[in-house]
């Protein structure tokens, strides 16, 4: 009977021992779970703030296309043509500031220098780089430009000069009854030319074609 007895604790510790095993391994695996959870929570936490900052940049990125969607398209087309103009001088080693500016619903870009090199005779040199100046802008922008280019002040010179033939033309119209026929000149002479006989009570309009296009003023 004692050695049953003593069989018999030897069991007991061994319950004992298992039932203070199962309390450590229940404990460990509530420690796991709790540790499970708090990096559940933490990764949680950092990818929500990682959301918030990227819907951040998404909403600033939105706000930066917003700005650049308001930019006026005239403006964009006297900044494209400036550059090409700016780089056309340095390639030239010509000096010459440039302007910009919107009138009439038109662009406008100015070269301010004294030279009249990029004018040349009757304004041809100037013309051709307002096309170029044109062609770049549909090039960059992608819609055909109405922009005008100036140079040295020659447009501004020509203008002058224009109103005083056409004052001087439509007087004679007035006088004899008889249409006029004026010299060849480029659109933008001839829309001077129209602009002031119309402001006058006359008709006009253009005919022939290129280089030879002109204005005839009619009663």
């Amino acid at each position: 009977m004692v050695e049953t007895a003593e069989a018999a604790e030897p069991a007991g510790d061994v319950a004992g021992e298992a039932e203070e095993s199962g309390t450590d391994d229940t404990e460990g695996a509530q420690a796991a779970a709790d540790e499970a959870s708090e990096e559940t929570e933490s990764e949680a936490g950092d990818a929500g703030a990682q959301g918030a900052q990227a819907a951040k940049a998404k909403d600033a990125e939105d706000s930066e296309e917003g700005e650049e969607g308001d930019v006026d398209p005239l403006d964009e087309e006297g900044d494209i043509a400036a550059d090409y103009l700016e780089e056309l001088l340095d390639i030239a080693d010509l000096d010459g500031d440039i302007d910009t500016y919107v009138e009439a619903e038109r662009a406008h870009v100015s070269i301010v220098t004294d030279s009249q090199t990029l004018v040349g005779k009757d304004g041809k040199v100037l013309e051709a780089l307002q096309e170029l100046s044109r062609l770049a802008v549909m090039t960059e922008a992608g819609h055909r430009s109405r922009l005008m280019l100036d140079i040295a002040g020659y447009r501004e010179v020509r203008r002058k000069e224009l109103l005083i033939l056409a004052t001087e033309a439509i007087a004679s119209v007035k006088e004899s009854g008889e249409p006029e026929h004026l010299a060849p000149m480029n659109p933008f002479e001839r829309k001077i030319i129209h602009d002031a006989v119309a402001a006058a009570g006359l008709s006009s309009e253009s005919e022939g074609v290129e280089p030879r296009r002109h204005v005839v003023i009619s009663a």
